[in-house]
């Protein structure tokens, strides 16, 4: 994929630089790479941390705090989507996977596997939007590194992310926590991180423009936390989308979840696009979307704090934590019938993350 000068300047959410003339070769170290990563990765990302020019960054934590630490990677194609890009994925995807903990997210790295021949505009695009995404989600990434494959050694960029962040709260954030009546919300509308990939990926023309969701919601978790809610679990809704993430805490849980269909929040065009091309909107990945396990008696109080967030406005309670015999999710649909909410075989888009 290549974008032109201009596409790129009018999607581009940072001022344009002159970016580097340096043809990506495999093997091509040294004085190539040292103009890469000085002209592109340190320009965008410079810090006083990533100045050290170091193999490794050294860094003191709060006082006291603990710590939560993740890491993942990303293979999303196309690399450029409606609503972003590989670089915003990999950021947002990192962020959220600390704030599920309950982190407040701190420090990033990044590591970047580049295909030879990779257009200079494009990776460019991808390095200012990875800024972007870092300075919205108030962190710093602070090391990393590049190497380059092959021309059809890797499909033009995957890139690697870790994260560092600080739990200021001292609640127990996980499956084993989930109880008998817990509420669950979702944060908002399900579905359109999936469906923006599959549109851009068949050349699919839509009467909408469906763009993903994909956003950091690290803000919105400390905003509940900052409010004193309880919260028993939380968990973003990627690969699987929400019915693979419900059956995963299901299981860890040993517990039953019954959900409402008519409660969970889907989009029109969403819906509409899944219907044509035949997938389940339960089974589409979010990148700005988490569920919220929360106590009956903080549900309502939990939800105002949500919808008073920019990424929490379409935010519904849509089912509850029951004690069946085995652990399990079902699901009322919209003629009154229950039906089991199955763990997806295989992986319906692969490279959608």
């Amino acid at each position: 994929m290549t974008i032109s000068q201009k596409e790129f300047a009018l999607s581009c959410p940072l001022p344009i630089r002159n970016y580097p003339t340096v043809t990506l070769a495999h093997g091509g170290g040294g004085t190539l790479m040292h103009e890469l990563i000085e002209k592109m990765f340190r320009a965008a990302f410079g810090s006083s941390d990533l100045d050290c020019a170091h193999d490794s960054t050294v860094f003191l934590p709060p006082a006291d705090a603990r710590l939560a630490f993740t890491t993942d990677s990303y293979v999303v194609s196309p690399v450029v989507f409606s609503g972003g890009d590989i670089g915003s994925l990999a950021v947002n995807g990192t962020v959220n996977d600390l704030a599920m903990a309950g982190a407040k997210p701190l420090y990033l790295s990044a590591g970047f596997i580049l295909e030879e021949g990779l257009p200079m505009d494009l990776l460019w695009r991808i390095v200012l939007s990875m800024k972007a995404a870092a300075d919205q989600a108030g962190v710093k990434i602070i090391t990393g590194d590049t190497k380059v494959v092959d021309k059809g050694k890797a499909d033009q960029i995957f890139i690697n992310t870790a994260g560092v962040g600080t739990l200021l709260h001292q609640q127990n954030i996980s499956p084993s926590s989930v109880a008998v009546g817990d509420q669950i919300i979702v944060s908002g509308d399900i579905g359109r991180h999936g469906m923006a990939i599959m549109a851009q990926r068949e050349n699919l023309e839509f009467e909408s423009n469906i763009e993903s969701d994909c956003a950091p919601v690290a803000d919105l978790v400390g905003q509940l936390l900052d409010a004193g809610l309880m919260l028993h679990c939380l968990r973003d809704l990627t690969r699987g989308g929400m019915a693979s993430t419900l059956n995963e805490i299901a299981m860890a849980a040993k517990k039953g979840i019954q959900l409402v269909e008519r409660l969970i929040p889907v989009r029109e065009d969403v819906k509409g696009a899944c219907e044509l091309l035949g997938f389940d909107p339960l089974y589409v990945a979010c990148e700005g979307r988490f569920v919220a396990f929360v106590p009956k008696e903080c549900a309502q109080d939990a939800l105002r704090v949500m919808r008073q967030h920019v990424l929490g406005a379409s935010a519904a309670v849509i089912g509850e934590v029951v004690s069946p015999p085995t652990p399990c999710v079902t699901m009322e649909s919209l003629i009154g019938v229950k039906r089991i909410v199955d763990m997806i075989s295989g992986e319906q888009l692969p490279r959608i993350c």
